[in-house]
């Protein structure tokens, strides 16, 4: 899909003089400026590919429309599982005013949803790089143009691309690298995606107000004339690849990502995934060997921080109680089947995890009858999310426990020994391990 440039290509023909002349006067010169003007991005005699054209550019167009709404869509969902307007604790993006306008109570069930929107998002941002980059390559020569606004309209077109490229490019590269494990960019992950989703959606309604009605045109009407095609190189090159093999190449390309990530999200496909991490390089084996994102080490915990000295501060409108590993053992334990589940993709299957219900702790903490919500502490002394913020359907739900235990053995130190929470549907930074204290009713 090359664009050579070849000055063969271009031959300026001119009527010669009465005498034999050779041109206009001046012809040399002129030809000359002429051959230059076609050297520069903004004349469409510089894009040479056979490949470009309108009808290239609107089927990538429509897989973006629909892919893009759905990693947009599923983000917002992510957004919404971390609670975030019902403790400061739990909100990353401040001060978002309308745009959490859509906000609302993250349920528990299915006891998946999490594993599967969060999957789909990043799964899905993934696939799309190839038709993205396919898309902005084919329109490339649109935003070289000159003059760069011929009317009001055209100038709204034009600020509508300004925020799509930028948008979407800054939205990839910051999921890609946060996904990566090494996002660099300043500030919060968080908020940045958030304000740059916003952005781009913003680009993106514009754009496809203007332009789907042409697209669904020129799908419907097949390829039109080569000179209505704005996108077509008036003086092609010789093709390389026709734009069915540009199609089947895209494809491919999206295939090789998904083929190469999604098995992060399942353990007997974990080692397909070469491209995306998996929490830690290596689990280990045994009943606690499955996906960790964060270590003990790499929060600062030490072994005295959870050895004999541990304890568990419940909080509420009965009193202030705490309770040592053993005692928490000898209260009514109960099963769950939950998965973990991170905001980076990757998920692993059910563990079976058994503790103490969230529930029941409220009872002892004064909560009979209708828990309230659930503030958790973290004994870890660096990194995100060492408190969270737990609604009351949360905390009700008899799948939610304090977890001690894990597929049938003591929780491993960096599962978050002593105890840890496990919620069905919730992200996993709202699991928090090595528990110290939880306060009910107070958010």
């Amino acid at each position: 899909m090359g664009d050579r440039h070849d000055d063969r290509a271009f031959r300026f023909p001119f009527r010669s003089g009465a005498a034999g002349g050779a041109g206009p006067p001046g012809g040399g010169r002129s030809t000359e400026r002429l051959r230059t003007s076609e050297r520069l991005p903004s004349s469409p005699g510089f894009w040479r590919s056979p490949v470009r054209g309108v009808r290239f550019t609107a089927v990538l167009g429509m897989v973006l429309l629909v892919g893009l709404t759905a990693v947009f869509v599923t983000g917002l969902l992510s957004y919404a599982a971390y609670n975030p307007d019902l403790a400061a604790v739990n909100d990353k993006t401040p001060d978002k005013g309308l745009l959490g306008f859509y906000l609302f109570a993250w349920p528990t069930g299915p006891h998946w949803l999490y594993r599967l929107t969060q999957g789909l998002h990043v799964t899905g941002g993934i696939v799309l790089v190839p038709v993205l980059l396919a898309k902005l390559w084919s329109v490339i020569p649109k935003l070289f143009a000159l003059p760069p606004a011929r009317s009001v309209g055209h100038a709204l077109e034009r600020l509508s691309l300004l925020l799509l490229v930028g948008g979407v490019l800054f939205e990839f590269i910051t999921g890609l690298l946060n996904i990566q494990l090494e996002y660099v960019f300043p500030g919060s992950f968080y908020p940045l995606h958030f304000y740059g989703a916003w952005v781009f959606f913003a680009g993106f309604v514009a754009h496809v107000g203007l332009k789907f009605p042409r697209a669904v045109r020129v799908l419907r009407g097949g390829e039109p004339l080569r000179q209505e095609d704005e996108l077509a190189s008036p003086a092609p090159d010789t093709p390389t690849i026709s734009r069915r093999g540009a199609f089947a190449m895209v494809g491919a390309g999206s295939l090789l990502l998904l083929a190469t990530s999604v098995g992060r999200s399942f353990d007997a496909l974990r080692s397909t995934a070469l491209l995306t991490p998996r929490g830690v390089a290596d689990p280990g084996t045994g009943p606690n060997g499955f996906q960790i994102n964060k270590t003990a080490a790499s929060v600062r915990i030490t072994p005295a921080d959870t050895g004999e000295r541990w304890r568990l501060t419940v909080v509420g409108p009965a009193g202030k109680f705490a309770f040592t590993r053993e005692q928490l053992l000898a209260m009514a334990q109960f099963s769950a089947a939950l998965p973990i589940a991170c905001v980076e993709g990757w998920s692993t299957a059910d563990q079976w995890w058994r503790g103490v219900r969230l529930r029941d702790l409220a009872a002892l903490a004064g909560y009979p009858d209708r828990p309230p919500g659930v503030f958790v502490e973290s004994v870890q002394r660096s990194g995100s999310f060492r408190r969270a913020a737990l609604r009351d359907n949360q905390v009700r739900d008899p799948r939610s426990l304090l977890a001690l235990e894990v597929n049938g053995e003591t929780l491993s130190p960096d599962h978050g020994y002593p105890a840890r929470i496990i919620v069905p549907a919730a992200p996993g930074v709202l699991n928090t391990k090595w528990v110290t204290r939880l306060t009910f009713g107070e958010l």
